[in-house]
């Protein structure tokens, strides 16, 4: 019997991606996005259904986890995929900014899986993808929002495993570093000011520097993902039946991870403002 899995923000990027690389391994797929209009080539797999789901709506994520457990009778895993950068000094955000970020990459992602606990509690069985990001263990100048609630998902997810093990119920994390998508431009809000120009110089240089990253004949650490190698990561997590928590993705992901063990805080901190700023710290 072919196993199941529900997947949130499938309309473009990883999402997307995850969703062709299940569906071609055997799987059945929950692909939710917002907009379903945006999922009609998905829904023309013939093991793949598409469901209206908003991350920000209780109710739409609600009746998307009913309607999925209604149509493929057991979900197996959920990734949590849906997710969006608010980029910019964090005293120019504004509070709207600051509680959407938190919603979406944050209190989205508990949500679903409360939703789904019972189900899993029900079947004593279930497996939990969170997709954070190496920007859940490292941080960046000017990202400090985006990083508070990838830091704040990692840590939930690793305490939230003691008390769901009990029920068979397991949590692995994926953390990618740069990824070839077009999250730098349609995943990514900005927190600016015409009247406060203090940061503006800085701004400047990291969007050259993200630029760079992005990029992967130019990504100084070695480059990063494809979205198809980040569903490749999803999937091993998903089927490698090891107690594993965390699974890097990409290469850029592993050199930063190692030069904040080899570099401390402080090596790491004058590395990245080096890298991105072209500031000595």
């Amino acid at each position: 019997m072919s196993k199941t899995i529900f997947i949130t923000g499938t309309s473009s990027g990883i999402g997307k991606s995850t969703v062709q690389y299940f569906a071609q391994k055997g799987w059945n797929v929950a692909a939710t996005m917002r907009s379903p209009d945006k999922g009609k080539d998905l829904a023309e797999l013939s093991n793949v259904n598409v469901y209206q789901l908003d991350v920000t709506d209780e109710n739409s994520i609600d009746q998307a986890v009913t309607k999925a457990i209604q149509d493929f009778g057991k979900i197996d895993v959920v990734l949590n995929n849906a997710g969006y950068g608010l980029i910019g000094p964090f005293e120019l955000a504004t509070k709207e900014q600051v509680q959407r970020e938190f919603q979406t990459n944050l209190f989205g992602a508990m949500n679903v899986m409360r939703a789904f606990l019972p189900h899993f509690k029900q079947n004593k069985d279930g497996l939990i993808i969170n997709l954070t990001s190496v920007g859940g263990l490292i941080t960046m100048p000017y990202t400090s929002l985006y990083h508070s609630t990838k830091f704040a998902l990692e840590g939930f997810s690793e305490s939230l495993a003691y008390e769901l093990e009990q029920f068979g119920i397991r949590i692995k994390i994926v953390e990618p570093g740069a990824v070839y998508t077009n999250f730098a431009t349609s995943s990514i809000d900005m927190a600016t000011s015409d009247s406060v120009k203090d940061y503006d110089a800085d701004l400047q240089k990291l969007q050259e520097a993200f630029t760079k990253l992005m990029n992967p004949e130019t990504n100084p650490l070695g480059g990063g993902s494809t979205p198809e190698m980040v569903a490749e990561t999803i999937y091993t997590a998903a089927t490698d039946g090891s107690e594993q928590m965390r699974y890097l993705s990409g290469k850029d992901a592993e050199q930063m991870i190692a030069a904040k063990k080899e570099h401390g805080d402080a090596g790491f901190h004058k590395m990245m403002m080096q890298m991105l700023l072209g500031q000595e710290a």
